[in-house]
Order: structure tokens, then C-alpha cells, then sequence
């Protein structure tokens, strides 16, 4: 159980650091595709935020922006191929400038995980967005397999460890290889923490959304920093 509020969070957004990294942006077409992760079904956790991952990044991009539209087409349960056939078209046909692409998660679960396939779709759906003109945001999943919950065998636990720590290096490597701004948080200090975690053993908690949308903004912030962004 976390012990402190997110304003206590030491890896949480300070007071006014979001209005002043996203101060200025060009973005105003912000979609997300994807699976439970997107959707949003993370737990509840006291002192944080109940507002889901991809609904707070678009409220603080919206913040500075005041014509700013957001459309979320994640769903839970699908896999990567399913996230391509069904909500890749109408992404595109939203015209976005900068686009959230969660998916792995539910084909690296189970042993029949197939990288190969995986990169393929995800290449697929990035380069399009790309294509099309959007900044692309691409996720390395926090790890499941160090959740305490018991929906998830310790026998099962090694296999998962690995295959998700593969998603997140294959993932990593297409977005360097494409250009993608890409959020790593299997690799964020707190990513092992058992208060990070929803009880279902799947998905992140409050705690961890909460770490994902202040590095989100972060990357946000850098990027613009650079000068290098797309524009409508």
C-alpha cells in the first residue's frame, strides 16, 4: 500500500510543472490507440488522481490549449493486430498531430507471444501515423510480472518477466528506429514497487499512472524544447 499522496510523490508532477513544460505547444489533435491500457483501468489508490493515463495527458495538453481535441479509441483486451485492424483507419481519419500508441501487453501475457508479429504491427501503425504528419508516442510498459498479486502464479512469473522485458526492448528499438518520442517506463525507478500495481495482476494502479503522465509531460516538454515538432 502507498504510503504518501501524489503531491508527496517524489516521481509526480510538481505544482505548476506541467503548465510550464507544455506552455506554447503546437499540438491539437491528440489520439490514442491501444488496449486496456489506454482505455484507462487502472485501480483507484488514496491522494491520487482517479483520472485514467491517456485522459489526464490529454486534460494537461488541453490545459494550455484551449481548442485543443482528444479522441481515445484504446479498448481492453485486444492485441496488436487487432488494435491495427480495427482503430488504425479511424485514428488516421481524426487528422491527429500527435498520437498515443499503447499495445504488447496482451500478446506478450501468454507463452504463444510472437515478437516478430508484434513489431510488424506496431512498425505498421506507427509509420502511418507518421506518415500522416502526427508526433508518435510510443510506451514501454511497465513489467506485470513484478506485481504482488496472487492472480499471477510464481511459477509463471519468470516467463513473464522475460517476455514483457522483450516487448519493451523490441518496442524501444522501433521507435529509435523510426523516430518515435518514446515513453520507457519498464525502466523508471519506481517501475518494481508492489504499490504500483492493480490488484487484477495486469494493469498499473492510480500510483503508476500518475508516474506515467509526469513523464509523459516531461517528454512532452523536452521535445518541444527542441523546437523539432509537427505542425498542422
Amino acid at each position: 500500500m502507498c504510503t504518501f499522496a501524489e503531491s508527496e510523490d517524489p516521481y509526480c508532477l510538481r505544482q505548476g510543472e506541467s503548465a510550464r513544460l507544455l506552455a506554447g505547444h503546437p499540438w491539437r489533435r491528440f489520439v490514442v490507440i491501444g488496449d486496456s491500457v489506454a482505455e484507462g483501468l487502472a485501480e483507484p489508490v488514496p491522494g491520487y488522481s482517479e483520472v485514467q493515463l491517456a485522459d489526464r495527458l490529454a486534460g494537461e495538453l488541453s490545459a494550455a490549449a484551449p481548442d485543443f481535441e482528444y479522441r481515445n479509441l484504446g479498448h481492453r483486451g485486444l492485441r496488436t493486430r487487432e488494435i491495427r485492424a480495427r482503430q488504425l483507419r479511424p485514428a488516421l481519419d481524426f487528422r491527429p498531430d500527435l498520437a498515443l500508441v499503447v499495445c504488447g501487453g496482451n500478446d506478450a501475457f501468454p507463452a504463444t507471444y510472437r515478437p516478430d508479429g508484434v513489431d510488424a504491427e506496431l512498425r505498421a501503425m506507427v509509420t502511418a501515423l507518421l506518415a500522416a504528419g502526427a508526433d508518435v508516442i510510443t510506451v514501454g510498459l511497465y513489467n506485470v510480472s513484478y506485481s504482488p498479486s496472487p492472480a499471477i502464479a510464481d511459477w509463471l512469473r519468470p516467463g513473464l518477466r522475460t517476455r514483457m522485458q522483450t516487448l519493451s526492448e523490441h518496442t524501444a528499438a522501433i521507435a529509435a528506429e523510426l523516430g518515435t518520442l518514446h515513453l520507457n517506463l519498464t525502466a523508471h525507478p519506481a517501475a518494481t514497487d508492489p504499490d504500483m500495481f492493480s490488484s487484477d495482476g495486469r494493469h498499473g494502479n492510480a500510483r503508476s499512472d500518475a508516474i506515467a503522465v509526469a513523464e509523459a509531460v516531461r517528454l512532452l516538454g523536452a521535445h518541444i524544447a527542441t523546437g523539432h515538432v509537427s505542425r498542422p
